[in-house]
């Protein structure tokens, strides 16, 4: 069964964009979370994006595709040995002159100078700007299943990319964190209502609806355990005060008052003997009087009861 994650990046890898700008926001954070710069001969650049998900490799292919001015692609897929691990895939981009106007057309390359740090040129619009997200949670994100803790991530290696998606939902307002793990760098949201809303701000609208349900089905869960709680309480409560009166009546007749009850309260107390386990409104009804009734003639003998006590401490 895929991860979680894996369902929300296969929902977003399908997503398509008809602005030219938006595609390339999100080709630019995806090459920056999962690719390597390699070079060739006579200063020619190449790029290797390496993902275990198909659907975001064939992602980066058709936005390379579209976005990269007829450069040449290839594919490879290798097996890991490591017991129940996925496929690799690794989209290679070999190096060539025209390589160079990618690396432009993404901002990664400036008057032959590499831009490694940011790529604030290419996030003027809030549409880029989250395209751009998009394709970061695409090279580099995960998210737990609804139906466990919220939490959702963003791991890359760099601190710059790391600082700019930081400042960037920031500015957003959301309540995103910031840490380093090893050799890496994670931007994170822990509220449940942070993350649906990422998500929503993505357009992973079948990722939301599975957050939204199990919320519900949360919500419907604590309420039934609290409905159970109270229920578990006040049982326990019950058994308590049955016990209580068990323990009264017996102390009335060790002292002598049995047989000097008035007949109302007998009635009580030989109902109570007869039904121990039995709650306070299931006695009333056995004596055929009220709750607050069968409430009064048990503390009258609770009264008499620790009357013979105190008489015996003196």
């Amino acid at each position: 069964m895929p991860s979680f994650a894996t369902e929300v990046k296969n929902e977003l890898a399908r997503l398509n964009y008809d602005t030219s700008c938006c595609r390339t926001a999100e080709l630019a954070a995806l090459l920056r979370m999962g690719s390597n710069l390699t070079f060739g001969l006579r200063r020619t650049f190449g790029l290797n994006f390496t993902t275990e998900n198909a659907a975001v490799a064939r992602k980066v292919l058709q936005l390379l595709k579209a976005e990269g001015g007829g450069i040449k692609t290839e594919i490879t897929v290798s097996r890991s040995k490591r017991l129940k691990k996925n496929n690799s895939y690794t989209v290679l981009v070999p190096p060539a002159p025209e390589v160079a106007g990618l690396l432009e057309h993404l901002g990664f390359l400036h008057e032959e100078s590499l831009n490694m740090d940011t790529d604030i040129a290419i996030l003027k619009k809030n549409c880029c700007r989250i395209a751009y997200l998009r394709g970061a949670f695409l090279g580099g994100g995960s998210v737990n299943r609804p139906e466990s803790a919220y939490h959702l991530e963003l791991v890359t290696g760099s601190f710059a990319l790391a600082q700019l998606l930081f400042q960037l939902l920031k500015k957003m307002d959301f309540p995103v964190g910031l840490t380093d793990r090893k050799d890496s760098y994670i931007i994170y949201l822990k509220e449940g209502d942070a993350v649906i809303d990422f998500l929503g701000l993505l357009e992973a609208e079948d990722a939301v609806e599975a957050f939204e349900v199990a919320r519900n089905v949360k919500e419907v869960r604590e309420q039934v355990n609290r409905l159970v709680n109270c229920e578990t309480a006040n049982l326990q409560k019950a058994v308590d005060a049955a016990g209580r009166q068990l323990a009264e009546i017996e102390g009335l007749k060790q002292g002598g008052m049995w047989e000097k009850l008035p007949k109302k309260l007998k009635e009580a107390a030989e109902a109570r003997l007869a039904n121990p386990e039995a709650s306070l409104a299931e006695l009333a009804e056995i004596m055929g009087i009220t709750k607050s009734g069968a409430s009064h003639r048990m503390r009258k003998l609770r009264e008499l009861a620790s009357a013979i006590e105190n008489n015996e401490d003196d």
